[in-house]
């Protein structure tokens, strides 16, 4: 499979919408899908914290998820943001196709 998701936490729904409008926009990713309300709880220089975020979903190719993510770390607001990506090892072969066909330039 030639794609990928990356998960993102955000400082809540308004951050999320600015990112998600930003990497569609830019053909970085073909969807992000945002959750809200989600509670974390973390250790942060040495104390247990809790926090309200919000989580975006984004579908990207492998082509494309070293510059989404280099954008997502440039846009975010947090020092040390949680920006991950996992490659989807299955999927509906139209909507992978999908992915691809969305996030090629041109």
């Amino acid at each position: 499979m030639n794609t990928c998701m990356i998960y993102v936490a955000t400082s809540g729904p308004e951050e999320a919408q600015k990112l998600a409008e930003t990497l569609v926009s830019e053909q970085l990713v073909a969807c992000v899908n945002i959750i809200d309300g989600v509670t974390s709880v973390y250790r942060w220089q040495g104390k247990i914290e809790s926090s309200q975020e919000s989580l975006l979903i984004a579908k990207t190719t492998h082509e494309r998820r070293e510059a989404a993510m280099v954008r997502l770390r440039d846009l975010h607001s947090y020092d040390t943001p949680c920006i991950v990506a996992y490659d989807m090892t299955a999927g509906v072969p139209e909507y992978l196709d999908w992915i691809t066909h969305e996030t090629t330039l041109g």
